[in-house]
């Protein structure tokens, strides 16, 4: 039997059919028909659809959910509701094997708990450990080698990630655009391969999608070239990059990888890139399928947007906001091999752990003193939605520039000459190899995927504006020059979510219609529209989609109201895409509410990792 007020939270939105049919399973496997129980059930599988790993009760407990509404339901409060949840059948405590978990406050479907404990489980045991190579003498040699002296009075945080790869079987390299991740990790894992090993090391380098493995490939190869390492270092470096899924190899119409914690990756070494993308699920199979003394290097944005599925992953690793210093052994460690002081305002304990593993790259090679993009993506990272905008607005700067949002109906008219400017070098081209460079240098980038500044209406848009300018000359879905992304990995066809490809008349197929996609060799892949999975076109993306790529230039329009998506992460996603020049269409009041707004998503992670009373993970 549903609560009389199940209607009303399905009616305003609050819980969906599914939420309501998983809350009644719980209610009827428990027998009691305890209402406590159906609200603390849907709650937590709604707020896992949300992307929080669990449900916090504390957030919610005492308070009416309905405003205003007769039939609302009021939760328990805590005490009273932790107690009755405490006596379901169908809730166990940490360890326990129950459909729901409760842990503190927290209530967590039971295969998100897992997920968590395992990952915390992981990050514990290999952030406790000291792992310093015992060949001192030629890491010194490397280190100073490969990461020249600083300038005085600057810390080398490349170097300082380097020293703490060696030390530790976990690593974060943590950064915005352009610090020089990527180039960081060739030279580390050109220092781990000068050591001593006691065997060849087999290296694995991943990302979330296909887009964003092609460019850490990409950047990889070009820093193998530019590295002060011996040949036979540089021949060993791994030279393709995999998506993480095929990294661990799916099993077809399940969720499981044939990697797994019976099944070992066969490397020594795995590097993921792009991290912030990587959600709790995914990121606690990796690390069950790590062989027990491999490492894992983690490179990424704290401040990007989080993942799409659950949990806020490496977020809560680094601690966001936390200003952490490195332990008394760690600097020490440092001083000795480098000859170098590491001054962070560090505290005077000799603690190890995750604060020793988590490496910030503060200097930024792309965005210097004087670059636009630099400052407001500093001033929105700082919350500071004032600043930014009247960054935004300075026209001094040549790279960053803010416009009014124009109204729906005049929307087309606005556009018209960014769509020719940015879209016409691309249609000229017919070399496919050439032709994702060409459309690479302008995006159009949305918070929302609806509505008159939606993906959904701008890409109808771009479409009758280029029609228009006679660059588009067919009429139908599929013309030569659509850019279209994959949203459904093919496992057969080897395409996944994110790979994007363009339709071009195939010169070596009678000129009919192909889909061209860029190969990790380089080259490219060629397909039938007909015979491609679930896709869509990409003239504009959402800032969520656009995580892994960079543009030269950078059209983002926001919406002309506020909205829960609108956050400080969406703004400094979608301003960083922009290597060049970045220009916001939008109105002030919804911009300085977003920058003032960050993603929270419950979990336990942090707490976990960082010490919060009250946790055990």
């Amino acid at each position: 039997m549903k609560p009389p007020w199940t209607g009303a939270l399905l009616k305003n939105n609050i819980l969906s059919p599914l939420d309501v049919h998983f809350a009644g399973l719980m209610t009827h496997l428990s027998g009691t028909g305890s209402e406590a129980l159906f609200l603390a059930a849907a709650l937590a599988s709604h707020y896992q659809g949300l992307g929080h790993v669990c449900f916090d009760l504390s957030g919610l407990a005492g308070k009416t959910l309905l405003e205003g509404e007769p039939d609302s339901p009021v939760c328990p409060p805590l005490e009273r509701w932790s107690q009755g949840l405490e006596k379901e059948g169908v809730v166990g405590r940490p360890g326990e094997y129950k459909p729901l978990i409760l842990n503190g406050p927290r209530l967590y479907l039971y295969r998100y708990w897992e997920y968590e404990k395992k990952l915390i489980d992981f990050l514990k045991e290999r952030t406790a450990e000291e792992a310093l190579p015992a060949d001192e003498a030629s890491l010194r040699v490397g280190l100073a080698r490969l990461f020249p002296s600083p300038d005085p009075g600057e810390t080398d945080w490349q170097k300082v990630a380097a020293l703490a790869s060696a030390w530790k079987r976990f690593c974060v390299i943590s950064g915005g655009p352009g610090t020089g991740k990527t180039f960081t990790v060739a030279k580390i894992l050109a220092l781990l391969l000068e050591q001593k090993n006691p065997g060849p090391l087999r290296m694995a380098l991943a990302a979330p999608t296909g887009k964003a493995a092609a460019r850490l490939q990409e950047a990889l190869i070009k820093a193998r070239e530019m590295l002060d390492c011996p040949d036979p270092v540089k021949a060993a470096l791994p030279l393709e990059a995999f998506t993480l899924h095929r990294l661990l190899k799916p099993i077809p119409e399940s969720p499981y990888f044939r990697y797994n914690s019976k099944n070992s990756l066969p490397f020594e070494i795995v590097v993921i890139d792009e991290a912030s993308m990587v959600d709790l699920a995914l990121l606690s199979k990796l690390v069950q399928a790590l062989p027990p003394q491999s490492k894992l290097i983690l490179l990424g944005d704290k401040d990007q947007l989080a993942s799409v599925e659950a949990g806020a992953v490496l977020g809560d690793i680094c601690g966001l906001e936390k200003n952490h210093g490195f332990s008394r052994n760690f600097r020490d460690a440092y001083q000795t091999i480098t000859g170098e002081r590491l001054e962070v305002g560090a505290e005077e304990d000799s603690e190890t752990g995750m604060r020793d593993a988590i490496i910030p790259l503060k200097k930024s090679y792309r965005f210097g003193s004087s670059s636009g993009i630099g400052a407001v993506s500093r001033a929105v990272n700082e919350g500071d939605g004032a600043g930014a905008y009247d960054l935004l607005r300075d026209t001094s700067a040549a790279d960053i520039r803010w416009r009014d949002l124009p109204r729906p109906e005049t929307l087309g008219a606005a556009m018209k000459d960014l769509a020719v400017s940015g879209f016409s070098g691309y249609f000229q081209s017919t070399r496919a190899g050439k032709i994702f460079d060409l459309f690479g240098r302008f995006r159009i980038l949305c918070a929302l995927r609806e509505g008159p500044y939606g993906v959904q209406a701008l890409n109808r848009l771009m479409e009758e504006l280029l029609r228009q300018e006679g660059l588009i000359r067919q009429v139908g879905r599929w013309y030569p020059g659509r850019p279209v992304m994959v949203t459904k990995n093919d496992y057969q066809l080897r395409l996944f979510n994110g790979d994007m490809g363009i339709a071009l008349p195939d010169p070596d197929g009678n000129h009919e219609l192909r889909v061209f996609f860029p190969s990790p060799d380089g080259g490219v892949r060629k397909f039938p529209p007909l015979r491609l999975p679930e896709l869509e076109t990409v003239y504009a993306l959402t800032v969520h989609k656009s995580q892994g790529s960079e543009f030269d230039r950078v059209l983002l329009i926001l919406p002309d109201r506020d909205a829960p998506v609108l956050t400080r992460e969406l703004i400094y996603t979608g301003i960083t895409r922009a290597r060049e020049q970045i220009e916001i269409w939008g109105k002030e009041k919804p911009f300085c509410r977003a920058v003032s707004r960050r993603i929270q998503r419950s979990s336990g992670l942090r707490d976990a990792l960082w010490g919060a009373a009250g946790s055990d993970g």
